[in-house]
């Protein structure tokens, strides 16, 4: 009798490095979030004997990694940005850095408390600077709701700035 997981992974694993490829550029990266999605899959072995759809469940997992993978981009994008504000001259001291990488770190913290969708609709909004009706319409959300997620992201920010 056949491990579900080795089944799951050795039926799956190349259609799920096409759908990484086919929403990132680099194609050594989607092998490397394949690779993290088979991961997800190995640490919940009981889900996997009783899948009836198998790819709509790796896409479940795949979707949350894509999430937190675009975030950490827009992080990595605002720090560099950041560092980069600071004139070469000036010397931005080392703990300056550090306190501007704190920041983005609890703000990181901060905005994983959001449900996924408010976390992404913010993230495009303050770090990829979408209007809102653009992130209503990449996302296929109403506007109504880009505005009430972009409320809750707001709201979080203002916990950090009283701390």
């Amino acid at each position: 009798m056949s491990n579900p997981l080795q089944v799951l992974c050795e039926d799956h694993y190349d259609w799920l490095c096409q759908w990484w490829r086919r929403r990132l550029d680099q194609g050594d990266e989607a092998v490397d979030l394949a690779h993290d999605t088979m991961l997800r899959v190995l640490r919940k072995p009981n889900e996997v004997s009783g899948l009836r759809q198998p790819r709509a469940y790796l896409t479940t997992i795949a979707k949350g990694l894509l999430n937190d993978h675009w975030r950490r981009r827009s992080l990595e994008r605002a720090w560099l940005e950041a560092v980069a504000a600071h004139p070469p001259e000036a010397g931005a001291s080392p703990e300056s850095l550090l306190a501007v990488q704190q920041a983005l770190q609890q703000l990181d913290r901060l905005l994983a408390g959001l449900a996924p969708q408010a976390r992404t609709v913010f993230v495009l909004s303050q770090l990829e600077g979408l209007s809102y009706a653009q992130i209503a319409a990449r996302t296929g959300l109403s506007d109504r709701t880009v505005k009430r997620y972009m409320a809750q992201g707001f709201e979080i920010c203002l916990t950090l700035l009283e701390q």
